[in-house]
């Protein structure tokens, strides 16, 4: 049952990880070039038209496609900034590590004197100073 639901999901979403289009052409032409520390699976294949771009470059969301879980390095890589994947490349010590975007959750950032900020807030207190010509 588990793996009809598998298959269903992939033949009629593209957000729960890959279509089946997307499992043929990687099957057909892909060539994995790495994985990320959440389980993203990078690929490449060589562009059959020579005036083009070297190659296509895509990646399979490990579950939901969501592209803010692209690490900084491979987005570079995906977007042909660089010509390395990033797994030949070392980490350096000041690099944080990836965050991926939390707007619209609970843990979105929400500045001082936000009114979705936690916290009681007068509702008579002015939450600004207002400016008064004179």
């Amino acid at each position: 049952m588990q793996r009809l639901k598998q298959i269903l999901l992939q033949t009629f979403t593209w957000w729960n990880g890959q279509t089946m289009g997307t499992r043929l052409w990687t099957w057909w032409r892909g060539e994995l070039v790495g994985e990320d520390e959440f389980g993203n699976l990078y690929y490449r294949a060589p562009s059959r038209i020579p005036a083009s771009i070297a190659e296509r470059r895509w990646v399979i969301y490990n579950g939901y496609a969501d592209a803010s879980m692209i690490p900084g390095a491979w987005h570079g890589w995906m977007h042909h900034t660089v010509d390395y994947p990033p797994s030949d490349y070392s980490r350096h010590d000041w690099e944080k590590p990836h965050l991926a975007n939390l707007t619209g959750t609970a843990l979105a950032y929400r500045p001082p004197g936000s009114i979705a900020a936690p916290g009681a807030h007068d509702a008579g207190e002015p939450h600004y100073e207002p400016w008064r010509p004179e």
